[in-house]
């Protein structure tokens, strides 16, 4: 088992740990013992709670807590107003006081959504991130970032808002459908792409996960972990250095730009999220070959990467490319009236570039398809 932690460079001086280990649910008890006084809503969705529903008992055999569950539908279509409003409405009938705690049972959108939840209930109560999935594991669950979507794009409704800890146990990635495995996989390699960015304490990452891919894709769990702790503690460096994305926190975005303007183009039912940042992650590789800002030798590593994980890499034909533009146009990134891009500047290395011209964004998401 490993136990990082992150400790935010702020007033505050907010700190959590992250729990990473296998068969690690019976010892979680001690964290709803300590953050909830009587009561916990565990938020989760439909699929999950199918799956564990027998097991929960096990989890809060230790506590004499008062545990009540809301089921959600699952889907990144259902991270909307609606379904927060359902979650409030549970916290409200349960008569959640302040010192009880909401629980994130789930991947990237139960953790999104019920983080915004805790954020804005009674002003802001404790909460704790359980994430399923490879994708909530390495990203979503770490740093405090929560959200819901509009029709106007992804995750433009939310909070910065820390849990009290974030316990992934990796035994929850063996019910995982392949699919999944991968979209959470194109945040891993993310991770390589920013590895000398994100801290100075350079493993090459990116080596490790072509040597290591069919390891990593037969879910070996020695491998895994070493995988996932290794995101999370760049993840770590990133976010205690910048909490709220003033600065260095944007390359944590990187291939995201266009990724959640894919999302969006396609009503958010079509890709699963990694799906579409593996295709915004090359397009932010092609904008910066373009620029001169990489060597091609560079572009066709990282292609190699892409390539070796078989992740999606090309719009359908069905999606204009004029909408994705489009949806851009909303991205949480734009400041001061430019966009801002994250792009690829070397080995392992990105930089925020400020307004990239529009014709070149649009000419590279053609060539996408």
């Amino acid at each position: 088992m490993i136990n990082l932690n992150i400790e935010l460079n702020s007033k505050d001086r907010i700190n959590y740990p992250i729990i990473i280990g296998s068969s690690i649910l019976a010892e979680i008890s001690e964290f709803f013992l300590k953050f909830s006084s009587k009561k916990v809503v565990i938020v989760t969705n439909e699929t999950i709670f199918e799956l564990y529903e027998e097991k929960f008992p096990e989890m809060f055999a230790k506590t004499n807590l008062h545990i009540e569950y809301c089921v959600i539908p699952d889907g990144e279509m259902y991270k909307n107003q609606i379904t927060l409003d359902k979650i409030l409405t549970c916290a409200f009938e349960a008569k959640l006081g302040r010192d009880d705690l909401f629980v994130a049972f789930g991947g990237g959108v139960i953790g999104d959504i019920t983080g915004f939840a805790a954020a804005i209930y009674l002003r802001g109560i404790n909460f704790i991130q359980i994430p399923t999935t490879i994708l909530a594991q390495v990203d979503s669950s770490i740093g405090g970032k929560v959200a819901i979507n509009t029709p106007y794009g992804k995750n433009l409704l939310g909070a910065f808002y820390q849990p009290k800890a974030v316990i992934s146990d990796l035994d929850f990635l063996k019910t995982l459908p392949k699919r999944e495995v991968l979209t959470g996989l194109s945040e891993v390699i993310k991770y390589s792409f920013i590895e000398k960015t994100c801290e100075s304490n350079f493993v090459n990452f990116a080596n490790f996960l072509l040597e290591n891919c069919d390891l990593i894709l037969k879910n070996n769990e020695n491998i895994l972990e070493k995988t996932i702790s290794r995101c999370c503690e760049l993840k770590a460096s990133v976010v205690a250095k910048d909490e709220k994305e003033n600065g260095i926190r944007a390359i944590l975005n990187f291939g995201h730009t266009i990724g959640h303007a894919i999302e969006k183009a396609t009503e958010y039912n079509f890709f699963t999220h990694g799906e579409a940042i593996s295709i915004g992650m090359k397009g932010a590789f092609l904008i910066s070959l373009k620029l001169k800002k990489i060597s091609k030798d560079y572009f066709d590593f990282a292609q190699s990467i892409l390539d070796r994980y078989n992740f999606v890499q090309k719009i359908p034909e069905n999606v204009q490319a004029e909408n994705i533009f489009q949806a851009i146009s909303y991205d949480k990134k734009i400041k001061n009236g430019k966009l801002r891009f994250v792009l690829p500047v070397g080995y392992a290395q990105v930089k925020l570039f400020e307004d990239i011209e529009s014709e070149l964004i649009f000419n590279v998401i053609k060539e996408l398809y």
